[in-house]
């Protein structure tokens, strides 16, 4: 029996035919289970598509409502959020991260910089002290043991990807500045004026909206292998201290998706990604609204690393929590473009020079490095725009 072919929804510019094969492609060649991307050029939604299925019985068809965890692209999502709070003068950059959060100070980390923090230079990305699973579920668990820590190389000296700790370091910063969560500002302050459907830390009666996500192999143990290296034990928590923190095992849980775990367990649609890149890709204006302060956004996508990664083991790119692009995987041909990928291919991203705004989400996990349906996107985007 032949299987099923994926339906396909949503509207396209025809001057943009190429996004909607690239997106076909996708579930005839490449294996995509369900997922939707939304293109928008000078303020114009080009391309706002859906297929595919939010389950892996293929039963539920994903829909354009349909919500999905977009594991790191809520980094970019965060970002915005504290550029938004630089240019208020809430947050500084360069203030040390103890001046807001004293029982940071331990372990020699008083010197550390939100700078070092957003750019990933803290030498933070790990924990060295077995957390028991769910842990990751209870920001103030994660906050008092990444207080507790000693970094795992000299901060400022090297910077390796934070991968799930990024958002806990940074949530902590913005509730001790506003009294609000992370999620609660980006709701506030960014989504709901935008009305972009994006979330950190979902509500329950948002929950049914949501596509399951299946993960690929094993949930990971809750013991570390024997015989790590320290680099080898820092890679290791990195991903699994404590067991769940990446989402293996509970990532479609009531509780994962109501928690607020910011580098990791956003959701949203692709629709309401594009909309907050709008805004970024307008320079933080909304209309005749300011919505983030130009200098304070300029500053955020400003390259503040590039080279090897200590956590990745290859070279990496950042500004302020913003991931820049580097020639080897670019967001498109121009070098201002920002945003930050998601594990398994989601995507959010602007490219101011060409006025483009961009949002790819989906729900089966596909090569974190060299994505080839985000990439056929993207080269689609850009050959439409030729």
């Amino acid at each position: 029996m032949e299987p099923v072919a994926a339906p396909l929804g949503g509207t396209c510019d025809r001057a943009f035919a190429a996004v909607e094969q690239a997106f076909a492609d996708n579930f005839a060649l490449r294996g995509e289970l369900g997922g939707a991307v939304c293109v928008v050029v000078d303020g114009r939604t080009v391309c706002d598509l859906w297929g595919g299925w939010r389950d892996e019985a293929r039963a539920r068809p994903w829909a354009p409502e349909t919500l999905v965890n977009l594991f790191s692209v809520g980094k970019g999502l965060a970002s915005a959020c504290v550029a938004r709070l630089v240019g208020t003068s809430d947050l500084d950059p360069d203030a040390a991260v103890a001046r807001l959060w004293p029982e940071f100070a331990a372990g020699g980390k008083g010197a550390i910089t939100l700078r070092q923090v957003l750019s990933h230079q803290a030498g933070l990305p790990a924990v060295r002290r077995r957390l028991p699973p769910g842990a990751m579920l209870d920001h103030d668990v994660m906050a008092r043991a990444l207080a507790a820590e000693e970094p795992w190389w000299p901060p400022g000296s090297a910077h390796g990807y934070h991968v799930n700790t990024w958002g806990f370091l940074v949530g902590e910063l913005v509730r001790r500045t506003t009294g609000r969560t992370l999620g609660a500002v980006l709701a506030s302050d960014l989504a709901g004026p935008l009305g972009a459907d994006v979330h950190l830390g979902l509500p329950a009666r948002e929950h049914h909206r949501v596509a399951d996500f299946p993960w690929p192999g094993e949930v990971a143990p809750e013991e570390e292998p024997p015989g790590l290296d320290e680099h080898g034990l820092m890679v290791h928590n990195t991903y699994f201290n404590p067991s769940g923190l990446s989402g293996a095992g509970v990532l479609g849980s009531s509780a994962w998706r109501s928690a607020e775990s910011p580098s990791t367990n956003a959701h949203g649609t692709a629709r309401g990604v594009a909309r907050v890149y709008e805004l970024l890709a307008a320079g933080g204006r909304l209309g005749d609204d300011r919505v983030i302060d130009s200098g304070a956004l300029a500053a955020a996508t400003t390259e503040q690393v590039d080279g090897p990664d200590l956590v990745l083991g290859r070279p990496s790119r950042f500004g302020l929590g913003f991931q820049l692009p580097r020639p080897e995987r670019p967001f498109g041909p121009n070098p201002g473009a920002f945003g930050h990928f998601g594990a398994g291919g989601s995507l959010g991203f602007c490219d101011p020079e060409a006025g483009v705004a961009f949002g790819y989400v989906m729900n089966e996990m596909g090569p974190r490095w060299q994505n080839p349906r985000n990439r056929a996107l993207l080269d689609a985007v850009y050959a439409s725009l030729a």
